[in-house]
């Protein structure tokens, strides 16, 4: 779960490009501020990622409580960060201009933790339902979580939508447990 070193870091370069389409000046303030701190710590993580993931084994059994909060702005590699970036700058200037900056920040602050807390809450329903000590060390990172609760949020304040989710047109207040189960088997790290 190691950052390569020493190459171009071309999903950072596009979504650098990507923001300076849509104009710093147009994007509210907390999105921005998002955005700016998970491409600092992408550029300087607090710790590598081994040390900041999510998992129960280092959470819960050594009490590393701080993963709570730095595991959802650490991201494996560039792509993971320019998909989620990509994902908050979007859900962010529609959230943020209706919720207002305030009301939005505190969303992210509290979905920030409660993601952690219900990934640990997931992890440890598999281990006992499926009787597999091994997702006690799955080891989480990104902003992924928090995405999908801004694309829950968002849903619900856009109602009557309809979405593609690999071709198919569902429900947008669907769409998002489809992608979710869908990114599961496409991408299950």
């Amino acid at each position: 779960m190691q950052r390569r070193q020493g190459r171009v870091n071309a999903g950072l370069l596009l979504l650098l490009y990507q923001i300076s389409q849509v104009g710093i000046q147009n994007i509210p303030s907390v999105t921005l501020g998002v955005l700016v701190l998970n491409i600092f710590l992408f550029l300087n993580p607090v710790r590598p990622l081994s040390e900041v993931c999510i998992s129960i084994n280092e959470a819960v059994y050594k009490r590393n409580w701080q993963r709570l909060l730095l595991s959802p702005f650490h991201h494996a590699d560039d792509w993971h960060l320019y998909y989620n970036m990509i994902s908050m700058l979007w859900k962010g200037i529609m959230l943020e201009r209706r919720l207002k900056s305030i009301w939005f920040a505190y969303i992210i602050a509290v979905f920030s933790v409660l993601v952690g807390v219900v990934y640990i809450v997931l992890e440890f329903l598999f281990v006992k339902i499926l009787d597999d000590p091994s997702y006690e060390m799955n080891c989480g990172v990104g902003f992924s979580g928090v995405l999908f609760a801004l694309k829950v949020l968002n849903n619900h304040y856009n109602p009557g939508r309809v979405s593609s989710v690999l071709g198919l047109r569902i429900s947008s207040k669907y769409a998002c447990w489809v992608e979710l189960v869908a990114i599961h088997f496409i991408s299950p790290g």
